[in-house]
């Protein structure tokens, strides 16, 4: 099956790419996670804008990365749950909700499968989350968890 990738696949490519797999791993694994669409003629216009879209988000080299590490750890961020009384939180903080905190912080994008926690967060408080932003750079966040 053909298809374009729209996110970066391991030992397959890079968001933009035009890829041939076979049809079970397109039907299970690329299609329903979103990592691709189906190639077809109308879908090759949509390739230009993917490639743009992933070079603004590309971290281009360490000085790159570094200056993005210091933005994000200048940056204070707030996430707000719903906690009990003791102060645990009804579930956890996920990638996605510190993605969603640093936009809404105005910081730089980041890619929610970049965000490591060295231990979940379960409860309210100060926390420190890492994000791998290159291979020799991550930045470690100050995460404030507060009740809603």
């Amino acid at each position: 099956m053909k298809l374009i990738l729209t996110a970066a696949v391991e030992n397959l490519g890079i968001a933009g790419d035009v890829v041939e797999v076979r049809d079970g791993y397109a039907r299970n694994f690329l299609l329903p996670r979103h990592y691709a669409i189906a190639w077809t003629k109308g879908a090759e216009k949509q390739i230009e804008g993917i490639k743009r879209a992933r070079d603004a988000r590309e971290i281009r080299d360490q000085e790159h990365a570094a200056e993005i590490r210091d933005q994000l750890e200048k940056m204070s961020l707030t996430i707000t749950v719903n906690a009990s009384e003791s102060g645990k939180l009804f579930g956890r903080v996920t990638a996605a909700d510190v993605v969603n905190a640093i936009k809404k912080a105005g910081g730089p994008s980041v890619d929610k499968r970049a965000v490591e926690f060295t231990k979940p967060v379960k409860s309210l408080g100060s926390h420190i989350v890492g994000v791998d932003l290159h291979e020799a750079v991550i930045a470690h966040i100050p995460v404030e968890v507060v009740a809603a």
